[in-house]
C-alpha cells in the first residue's frame, strides 16, 4: 500500500466573473481533479510553474485546506475532522521561506522542541492533570533531544541558546528541518525548500535532505519550479500546469523523454545544480 494516496482531489474558489447582465459566481479550480500515490521511502517531486497548484495540493494532504472533492489517504487513514490529528505526528512540513517559519523571539532550543512539548500535551490531555503534563518531558530530556536534532543537520549544540536572527538562511532551513524531524515523521512536505537560498547553499540543503532520507527511512513530496533540482532528489517527477496533473513518470526517463512540450520547457528554463549526484 501507498503511503500517500491522492485520489480525484480538487480544489475550487468562487469569484465573480463579467457577464452580459452584470456579475454571477464561477469556480476557480486551483487543483483540478488530481490522483497521485507516494510509495514508502521515495521522493515524488512535484515540479510546476508558480500558480500551477502545487502548494495548494501539497496543503490538501497535510490538512491544513479541505478539498473541495476526492480523498486524501495517508497510511491508510483519510484525511480530515479529527483524523488528521492523530496523522500530525507522521507529517511535517519545511516551508520555502526560512526566516518566516521561525518565531524570532524564541530561542533555537524551544523552536526545535516545541513540537515535542505540544503533541506529548495533546496525547496527555485526557489522562493526566496539569500539574503531571507539566513534567511529561524534562528540560533535560528536551536539550538532549534537541542537541541529537541539531548534530543531524549539521549544527552545534551551541545553537540551541541562540536567536534565529543570529543565523544564516542555509542554517535557519536546517533548522526548520531539524523541528520537522522532531516527532519522527514518516512523511515530510518539502515546499520550495532551497528557493529562498542561493544555489550553492541550495545545494547542501538538498544534499542534507538525501542524507536524512538514507537515514532515517523518510518519504518526501519534493516541491520546486525547477525541474534539474526535482530530478537530482526524485525518485518519481509528477508535473503539475493550471491545476491539473499532465505527466508522471520515472525521474530520469521523464527528463530524458519528456512527453509534454510544458515538461520540456521546464526543463530548458532551470539550469543544472553545481553539485555531482552521489
Amino acid at each position: 500500500m501507498p503511503l500517500v494516496e491522492v485520489e480525484s482531489v480538487s480544489k475550487n474558489y468562487p469569484r465573480r466573473a463579467a457577464s452580459g447582465f452584470g456579475f454571477r459566481q464561477q469556480d476557480h479550480y486551483v487543483v483540478d481533479a488530481v490522483s497521485l500515490t507516494i510509495a514508502r521511502g521515495e521522493t515524488l517531486g512535484l515540479v510546476g510553474e508558480s500558480g500551477s497548484g502545487k502548494s495548494t495540493l501539497a496543503r490538501m494532504i497535510l490538512g491544513l485546506v479541505e478539498p473541495t472533492s476526492g480523498t486524501i489517504r495517508v497510511a491508510g487513514t483519510e484525511i480530515g475532522g479529527d483524523r488528521t490529528k492523530a496523522l500530525r505526528r507522521q507529517m511535517q512540513p519545511v516551508f520555502q521561506d526560512p526566516s518566516a517559519a521561525l518565531d524570532p523571539r524564541m530561542r533555537i532550543l524551544d523552536i526545535v522542541t516545541e513540537p515535542l512539548i505540544i503533541h506529548r500535551h495533546d496525547g496527555h490531555r485526557r489522562e493526566a492533570g496539569p500539574r503531571e503534563r507539566s513534567h511529561d518531558i524534562s528540560r533535560a530530556a528536551l536539550r538532549t533531544k534537541a542537541a541529537e536534532l541539531m548534530r543531524s543537520v549539521g549544527l552545534d549544540e551551541s545553537a540551541l541558546a541562540r536567536y534565529p536572527h543570529q543565523f544564516s538562511g542555509g542554517q535557519k532551513q536546517r533548522i526548520n528541518i531539524a523541528r520537522a524531524l522532531a516527532l519522527k515523521p514518516q512523511f515530510v512536505v518539502l515546499d520550495e525548500p532551497v528557493s529562498a537560498l542561493d544555489v550553492s547553499v541550495g545545494a547542501q540543503i538538498v544534499n542534507l535532505l538525501r542524507q536524512l532520507q538514507k537515514n532515517h527511512g523518510l518519504t518526501y513530496l519534493f516541491i520546486s519550479h525547477s525541474m534539474p533540482l526535482v530530478r537530482y532528489l526524485s525518485t518519481r517527477i509528477a508535473v503539475m500546469q493550471h491545476g491539473r496533473l499532465i505527466e508522471t513518470g520515472d525521474a530520469e526517463e521523464l527528463c530524458a523523454h519528456p512527453q509534454e512540450s510544458y515538461t520540456r520547457q521546464l526543463l530548458a528554463a532551470t539550469p543544472e545544480l553545481p553539485a555531482a549526484r552521489p
